[in-house]
């Protein structure tokens, strides 16, 4: 089993003024050779945004982005024709595929929005653009996982179709809550990034942001210390 450990203090910083900006891989300015990604797991910028503030029109292609806000509210458009105000509990995912141009824009004038956008390579290039947007019950992931992204296009829960095989999942654990993590596809290594609390994952003692990932192996123990918010991506290595 090969294990990758990136506390939240060792990642890359932007401060734009408008944009708080905080890099897990290497990303814009901050470029840390060791830090390219973990698999097709490309980017996990963890953002902040100041009232009415926002990123303006820019293209992607070939890229599977996932945003996920935390707090506040995103206002989206896009070159597919969708306007819409992503808020926190629900997923967006972009299949870029061909082509296509959006921006995202803090939805309030009073309140920071914060939030993950994290790139995933897709599985197949060229394809056509596509969008979706899913909200899901916090409910669904008390003490459990819940899976919000899939490469399932009828995935029974409701999640969110990604070209790629790959998973995506959030966790509500209480302290003291006891468990394991079963990656879903052969070849597949698995990334824990801790949204709130504490846990301890393979005896790594893990708090607000820390993140870990594992690969060469099939299933990961767990012991939360402190009520915990987890996100997981189980992704090709």
């Amino acid at each position: 089993m090969k294990k990758t450990l990136h506390k939240a203090d060792t990642r890359g910083m932007a401060d734009h003024g408008w944009l708080q900006s905080r890099h897990t891989f290497s990303f814009g300015s901050y470029y840390n050779p060791e830090r390219m990604g973990f698999g097709r797991l490309r980017v996990i910028n963890d953002d902040s945004v100041q009232p009415g503030m926002g990123f303006g029109t820019h293209p992607h292609e070939n890229m599977e982005i996932v945003s996920i806000p935390l707090s506040g509210e995103l206002r989206h458009q896009d070159s597919m024709g969708n306007t819409q105000l992503i808020r926190a509990g629900e997923i967006q995912i972009m299949s870029a595929g061909t082509g296509i141009t959006h921006s995202e824009y803090n939805g309030s004038k009073s309140e920071f929005v914060a939030f993950l956008q994290i790139w995933v390579l897709p599985k197949f290039q060229n394809i056509e653009p596509r969008y979706g947007q899913q909200l899901f019950s916090s409910n669904d992931r008390k003490n459990r996982f819940q899976i919000v992204v899939s490469p399932d296009k009828t995935d029974s829960n409701g999640a969110i179709w990604i070209n790629q095989d790959a998973w995506f999942m959030q966790g509500d654990f209480d302290a003291g809550q006891t468990g394991s993590y079963r990656i879903k596809r052969e070849g597949n290594g698995v990334y824990f990034l801790v949204l709130e609390g504490a846990i301890t994952i393979d005896d790594e003692q893990l708090q607000r942001r820390d993140a870990i990932g594992f690969e060469d192996t099939t299933e990961i123990g767990f012991e939360v210390t402190e009520d915990c918010q987890l996100l997981v991506i189980d992704v090709p290595m």
